[in-house]
């Protein structure tokens, strides 16, 4: 059974279709990279998986649950939706940590509002939070930030705060990860810390969906690359398959024009 299963996926944005029917699968584990030129609908269906946009036609599946369908009548509420996304963890493009926060309490911030929804809450407090501490301390251990705990956004690199938003993501233990061109905003030199940490977040077999146009970088990572464009997907298989050996043109122009710059 796959992990995630996206089915026939629409979005426009008045009149303009960015998605025009997107179907995607994958299975646990699995890391999928998706390429594509600005405007190709790489970033609305992420949105649109995550809840951050609705969908106008569709349906999407978390290990074989419909966690959505355009076609219901039923709305679904805050608390709903809520629920629903904390199956994915969302890695952004500009970071998006809050500036009057530490790198720990941007980690510890949304685990410390969930935990409040739970009935033991006012009884185990300060358990609760003491593990939510626990386990912020070790995810920015683990991205390489140990001695930045108390330090804030602007105190830190671009790529030591797209860390802090990767250990933020991972506070949640989503079933799936998804980063948006994690990398674009930073400077070339700051580019492979965060790459080197996504790698072994692979290595440790996280299912992860990379909106990415770091084409050696799929390839090494990636088990299925999947080439978007005008809201569709023209390509889809192994790197092998779509980035050595495409077979669509638009693949081509868009890979031979990647090797120019």
């Amino acid at each position: 059974m796959s992990i995630l299963s996206v089915s026939n996926i629409h979005k426009s944005f008045g009149k303009t279709k960015v998605l025009r029917g997107v179907d995607i699968s994958m299975e646990e584990g699995e890391v999928m990279a998706v390429l594509g030129s600005s405007g190709s609908g790489k970033t609305t269906l992420l949105r649109c998986i995550n809840f951050l946009e609705t969908a106008d036609k569709g349906q999407i599946f978390v290990g074989g649950r419909c966690i959505f369908d355009a076609d219901s009548k039923a709305r679904l509420s805050l608390a709903e939706t809520r629920e629903r996304q904390l199956n994915f963890g969302l890695v952004f493009q500009s970071f998006n940590l809050f500036p009057q926060y530490s790198a720990l309490e941007n980690v510890e911030l949304a685990p410390k509002l969930l935990a409040k929804e739970r009935a033991d809450f006012k009884k185990n407090k300060a358990k609760i939070y003491d593990e939510i501490n626990k386990n912020a301390v070790a995810l920015l251990k683990s991205v390489g930030l140990g001695d930045k705990l108390d330090n804030y956004p602007c105190e830190l690199s671009g790529g030591q705060q797209q860390r802090v938003s990767i250990a933020r993501a991972l506070a949640q233990d989503p079933k799936i990860l998804f980063f948006d061109e994690p990398t674009s905003a930073l400077d070339p030199e700051l580019t492979g810390e965060v790459l080197k940490i996504i790698k072994s977040l692979a290595s440790e077999h996280k299912t992860m969906v990379i909106v990415t146009h770091e084409i050696e970088f799929a390839r090494n990572v990636a088990d299925k690359i999947v080439f978007m464009a005008d809201g569709v997907i023209v390509e889809q298989g192994s790197p092998e398959q779509v980035i050595d050996n495409p077979t669509h043109e638009r693949t081509k122009m868009f890979l031979n024009k990647l090797h120019m710059e």
